[in-house]
Parts: structure tokens; C-alpha cells; sequence
């Protein structure tokens, strides 16, 4: 039996019919209208509003005004984006991308553009309720094919809310033949230490009715590697480390994830990689029947190894290893990149305004949050 699409109208993207609408309204937001005068600095306001005037469908959003800012973007903030292992994907099928996350706004935005590139559909996106500070902002983003996961309810609510997300997920994969993008945690790694949340597993069991594995394998899941050379965020990832040492009650307000967003749309990156793991489900399928408990966290584990295998290494990655792991150092680069490096992360410190800052511990921080990709793709490799 087919499933009533509106009933997932309180989360899901906008559908075609409802852009014009939307756009009229993105354009009478004047905090909107300030970001597009930053996003598009060299044109005039009134011909990026006629470009934005012009959307009449979610894909002319994504074709006429994603595609070309985000190029841009990459040629600006970036060496260069690659996608690796798109020759894995069965084309007849949709998957979902279940990948580490490293930039709350560019990691799925960036797979899209790479996507069409290699001939694919973009991806339905999912997005967390706190990230939608104002409605102009849930209305963006539900723009650009992004559903929404409400976060910060308990109890009941918490339990109907995932039943909810996850009936629409399996709903879109089968029914509305889209993939999606999901990262694998609830926020950032902000130490790069990329690990998937059982929960997420449990929530996207709940609308399955066979056994875990049936379930899961079901959803064809792909794990995806994402990997930057350089973090823009990684400082205010620092100095959020050292607020929660110093203060375990300290949370992040509306301001600060909103100066997140915009340091990593617009901050240097580097080059960046995406590796795609290629559909798991037949190694979800031949694994052992386990306790329920064990069995997510097998399957967790499983991810695990393959988004960690998957890791581009760079000489940012190698250095800050050896910096904290002296005793195992790899080596791989000229002295001249340790010393750039070591500046860089001395540059990071100082862009940090705390008033009580312990430098040792931030430089600590930043250095772990580098080399933590590589500590994992060696274990991921020794376990192979």
C-alpha cells in the first residue's frame, strides 16, 4: 500500500508548487536580502533578486542558484573538490549517503553539486530544527530539498518525532525515489573523531518490519568519506572545547551556530575529497544474528570502518599525528609543510577571543582534530 505523502508535510522539502510562494517571501525577509548582498558581493541586489525571481521549481533552485555560487565557492575557499567511487552506485536504485560530518552547511551541498556532475540526482537532505534559527531560514533550506529533524523533544514526543523522520525516509528511498544525506551523528565531530550514533541505526529501524538487518539493508545504505585538508571552523570548534571544560553547562546560542555556518561557507578548506563506499547492504545482510543491542552496534561499527578506510590523508593529518604521537611518527612531508602548518595552527589559536584562554590546551585541541582521521584509518586498516 502506497503511503500519503501529506502526512509528512510538517517536515518534508517544498514541493514544486510552493516555490514562487516561498521565494516571495525569502525576498521580503530583510535579514535574507542582507545575506544574498554577502553571498553575492560583485552583483548588483536587484539582478540577484530577478535570478531568484526566475525559480519556479526546487530543481531551478538548485541548477541556477547552488550550482554556480558553490563552484564559485570552490574556486575561492578551495584546491578543488573530487568525488571518488561513484562507479559504485547502481544507478536503478536510491541510497542513502551516511557520512561523518564536517561543515554543517557545505558537506551535503557539495555532494549535490558532485552528484550532478556524475550524472545523478541531488540528494534530500537532513537538517537538524536547531540549525533553523529563523522561519526564513527553515524555508531556505527546505528550498534546496532538505526535510527536517525536530530535535529537542522528550518523552513521547521524542519517540513519535523519530517514528515520524524515519517512516518518511524509508517513504522518500522506496516510494518517492530520492537518495538521501545523512550525516552519522547528531553535529559535528568537533575532534574528528568520526563515530556513528547507534541511535541514529535505531531510529532508522523503527519503520522497517522485518529484523535489523532486513531493515537497514533495506535502505541501502552507502557510507561516505568526506575529508578537508583545512577546517575553517576548527578554531571555534577550540574554543568551544575549552568554554565546556571550563564551564560543563556552557551550550552554543542561535549567534554562534550561525557564525559557524557562515566561517564555513566562506572559509578556506583546501582541497576536499568525497569517497563513496558503494552500497552495503549484502555485508549488512551476511552479518551474524546478534542481540538486539549488539547488532546496532555492529552495523555502527561496520560504518565505522568503512568511512574511516575511506579518509583522504593530507600532510595536515600526517603532521599533527606525529605531533601527538611522537613515538609512532610516519613522517610523509617536507619540513617546510610542518613548519606551515605548525604556523597555521598558531594563527588558529590567536583568531580565538577567550578571556581566560589556556593556549596549551587549545593547540592540543586543534592537533587532535587533525590527526584524529588518521588514527582511525590506521585502526580501520589494521582491522581489514
Amino acid at each position: 500500500m502506497e503511503t500519503n505523502p501529506e502526512q509528512f508535510n510538517d517536515i518534508c522539502p517544498l514541493h514544486s508548487e510552493q516555490v514562487p510562494d516561498a521565494v516571495s517571501s525569502l525576498l521580503s525577509e530583510p535579514r535574507f536580502v542582507g545575506v544574498l548582498s554577502y553571498l553575492f558581493p560583485n552583483l548588483p541586489i536587484e539582478e540577484v533578486k530577478a535570478l531568484f525571481q526566475s525559480v519556479r521549481t526546487v530543481d531551478d533552485f538548485q541548477r541556477k542558484i547552488d550550482y554556480p555560487f558553490l563552484r564559485k565557492l570552490e574556486a575561492k575557499a578551495s584546491k578543488g573538490i573530487d568525488l571518488e567511487g561513484a562507479e559504485k552506485l547502481d544507478r536503478s536504485i536510491c541510497h542513502l549517503f551516511i557520512s561523518n560530518h564536517r561543515d554543517i552547511v557545505l558537506d551535503s551541498a557539495f555532494l549535490c553539486i558532485e552528484l550532478i556532475d556524475a550524472g545523478f540526482d541531488t540528494v534530500e537532505i537532513a537538517i537538524g530544527d536547531n540549525l533553523l534559527i529563523y522561519p526564513w531560514i527553515e524555508t531556505l533550506v527546505r528550498l534546496n530539498k532538505s526535510f527536517v529533524v525536530r530535535r529537542g523533544v522528550s518523552g513521547r514526543s521524542q519517540l513519535e518525532a523519530s517514528q515520524h523522520l524515519s517512516r518518511y525516509m524509508r517513504y522518500v528511498l522506496s516510494e518517492k525515489h530520492q537518495s538521501i544525506w545523512l550525516a552519522q551523528r547528531e553535529g559535528r565531530a568537533k575532534d574528528g573523531n568520526d563515530r556513528t550514533q547507534e541511535s541514529l541505526l535505531k531510529m532508522l529501524n523503527m519503520s522497517g518490519e522485518g529484523s535489523i538487518t532486513d531493515n537497514l539493508a533495506g535502505l541501502n545504505i552507502c557510507p561516505l568519506t568526506i575529508s578537508y585538508e583545512y577546517d575553517p571552523c576548527d578554531f571555534l570548534k577550540a574554543k568551544e572545547f575549552q568554554q565546556k571544560r571550563d564551564n560543563p553547562e556552557y551550550k552554543k546560542n542561535p549567534t554562534d551556530d550561525l557564525l559557524n555556518m557562515q566561517t564555513g561557507i566562506m572559509g578556506y578548506k583546501g582541497k576536499i575529497m568525497y569517497r563513496l563506499a558503494g552500497n552495503i547492504a549484502d555485508r549488512i545482510k551476511a552479518m551474524p544474528v546478534l542481540p538486539r543491542g549488539e547488532q546496532f552496534a555492529a552495523i555502527a561499527a561496520l560504518i565505522d570502518r568503512m568511512i574511516h578506510s575511506n579518509y583522504e590523508i593530507f600532510d595536515t593529518n600526517r603532521i599533527a599525528y606525529d605531533r601527538l604521537y611522537p613515538e609512532k611518527k610516519i613522517g610523509g612531508y617536507t619540513p617546510e609543510a610542518e613548519t606551515a602548518f605548525l604556523k597555521y595552527i598558531d594563527d588558529r589559536i590567536a583568531k580565538i577571543d577567550l578571556p581566560d584562554k589556556d593556549e596549551a590546551f587549545l593547540r592540543f585541541k586543534l592537533t587532535e582534530m587533525y590527526a584524529n582521521p588518521l588514527v582511525n584509518k590506521l585502526a580501520a586498516q589494521e582491522k581489514a
